[in-house]
């Protein structure tokens, strides 16, 4: 029965990234932004992966479309299906056939993914003509369709218009059209919220929900709020100092958090009817990630840590259960202590 659940749960596997790592060499040493992180999207799913800045959740989603920085140094696996991405080359075919039609990405600022010398739907039909078909007459008739699918009002006129005529609101659903243009099987979105107001936040994450089920596709959902998280998401990924800390269902994080610093996220959030007149905060910042010795990343912050266990080795992952799993010395089997410390 468990190998049947097994077999069944991989054939709904549509992304598996394994011991992921992204580096950078610098003047001071290598600089690990992304550190052996591991972890499957389902489809139809939505994994969420939170942090702060600068913990790798960006780089991470860049890396899986094939965008990350030419400077840096990529090793691991990102399969999507047999395929895996990390050995294509950077721009070739190959890549290129699946960027945009298997895998799209909405990134954190419209303004700047958009050119401001042509018009949202020549950059919208672009995509589509390159995936979809070579009519241009049809591309537009698809162009003018997803915009309206997004929300967009007047799309025949909106269609001619330049990015500067779009308010705030509008670049964002336009963005999330360009991205949904070829019906992609995955969709990456990169803080797509953080520059609007909470109305229109609010309506941008009905319309990616509305659209997920409409397409059947999954979502890796890159943000900070853990408030967003809770609506939009059916799992969690937390990473801190490029790596994953703990990971679980949606349900299992906000019921049962294990890492300190999971537990310091959910803290910083306000909740309705709370008498606290400040909110709690995580002391220091996060260190940069160059010649790190081998110990807990978030040791120095850390208010439950084990001095002369915590900084003096590399953190192992405990599984907690078939779909929660941590990496902090407080749930790791530590019965021999002299092996801990060696």
């Amino acid at each position: 029965m468990k190998a049947e659940t097994a077999t069944a749960k991989q054939s709904q596997d549509l992304l598996q990234v394994e011991e992921l790592n992204i580096h950078f060499p610098t003047d001071h040493g290598m600089l690990k932004a992304v550190n052996g992180v591991s972890f499957n999207v389902y489809r139809g799913k939505t994994l969420g992966i939170v942090g702060e800045s600068g913990c790798g959740k960006s780089i991470t989603g860049k890396a899986i479309i094939g965008i990350q920085p030419k400077t840096s140094a990529i090793s691991g696996s990102i399969k999507l299906g047999d395929v895996d991405l990390v050995k294509l080359k950077r721009n070739g075919r190959e890549i290129r056939a699946i960027r945009g039609s298997k895998i799209a990405m909405i990134f954190q600022e419209p303004m700047a993914a958009f050119s401001p010398l042509y018009t949202i739907g020549n950059q919208i039909m672009e995509s589509i003509l390159l995936h979809r078909t070579k009519n241009k007459k049809e591309a537009a008739m698809l162009t003018v369709d997803i915009l309206q699918r997004v929300g967009i009002s007047n799309p025949e006129k909106r269609f001619h218009q330049y990015p500067h005529e779009f308010s705030g609101g509008m670049m964002q659903r336009a963005m999330i059209a360009m991205a949904l243009s070829c019906e992609p099987e995955l969709l990456i979105a990169d803080e797509p919220t953080t520059a609007l107001d909470v109305t229109i936040q609010a309506q941008v994450l009905d319309l990616m929900k509305q659209l997920q089920r409409e397409f059947g596709m999954a979502i890796v959902f890159i943000t900070h709020d853990l408030g967003i998280v809770a609506e939009m998401c059916d799992e969690v990924a937390v990473m801190y100092l490029g790596k994953i800390v703990e990971q679980a269902t949606v349900r299992e994080i906000y019921k049962n958090p294990k890492h300190p610093y999971t537990r310091g996220l959910l803290r910083s959030i306000p909740t309705i009817g709370s008498r606290k007149e400040r909110l709690e905060s995580i002391e220091g910042t996060v260190p940069i990630p160059i010649n790190m010795p081998p110990m807990c990343g978030f040791f120095d912050r850390c208010q439950d840590r084990i001095p002369g266990v915590c900084d003096k080795r590399e953190v192992p992952e405990t599984q907690l259960s078939d779909n929660h799993r941590v990496s902090c010395f407080l749930y790791a089997d530590t019965d021999n202590e002299t092996e801990i410390l060696s």
